[in-house]
């Protein structure tokens, strides 16, 4: 396998809390469970399978994974199911992104998670995953971030990643409901990622 071969794999990533596997057709009714119906979680991140953003049937589930894993297919969105490492209960998606392998640089997004895997460790643990997989497993140089101006929550849990604030990209992406939105951009590269990791694994160990 070549190195650019091993940037378009999806490895299962698995820590104490948090099991990230690829996405596939069987998690339908899983990822069913943990969106049905609460906008809140589904708020910032595009869903295909409805024009509300919220996910309320087996239809709405299957056409999201089913448009995640297209996108696979066209090399353009990696998406991983987030599993309860204890339960294997469904939890959530997030995705890399933007990929790069000539200029070893990539993006993570597209992640939510069931409202009761909230402040529970899993998405620090699941972000420590990535960034270990990105930097040491394929070696990048760069990890990005956008997420809407709007969005106060994510760019407050991304800023205590390590990540650093780099700007705004105006009327970069269309939203839901037709209007124009300004993304903000975060990065962490090679360089940050070695205080970055100890500061997340002390955070995990903290509880």
């Amino acid at each position: 396998m070549t190195r650019t071969d091993e940037w378009y794999s999806l490895p299962v990533l698995t820590g104490s809390l948090i099991r990230l596997e690829p996405l596939a057709v069987e998690h339908v009714d899983g990822y069913l469970a943990a969106a049905r119906d609460d906008e809140e979680v589904l708020r910032w991140v595009n869903t295909p399978g409805s024009s509300s953003g919220a996910i309320r049937t087996r239809d709405d589930a299957r056409a999201d994974v089913l448009a995640a894993l297209a996108a696979r297919a066209r090399g353009q969105r990696l998406a991983y199911a987030q599993l309860d490492a204890g339960t294997g209960e469904f939890a959530g998606t997030t995705s890399l992104y933007e990929l790069d392998p000539a200029a070893r640089a990539l993006a993570i997004g597209s992640t939510w998670l069931a409202r009761r895997h909230w402040r529970r460790g899993h998405n620090t643990e699941s972000k420590l995953l990535l960034l270990t997989h990105a930097f040491e497993g394929l070696g990048a140089a760069r990890v990005v971030w956008h997420t809407d101006i709007r969005n106060e929550r994510s760019q407050a849990a991304i800023a205590r990643l390590g990540a650093t604030r780099e700007g705004e990209l105006r009327k970069h992406r269309i939203r839901r409901d037709g209007s124009w939105r300004t993304t903000v951009q975060y990065s962490m590269t090679d360089d940050d990622w070695p205080a970055a990791r100890d500061r997340l694994s002390a955070r995990l160990a903290r509880g």
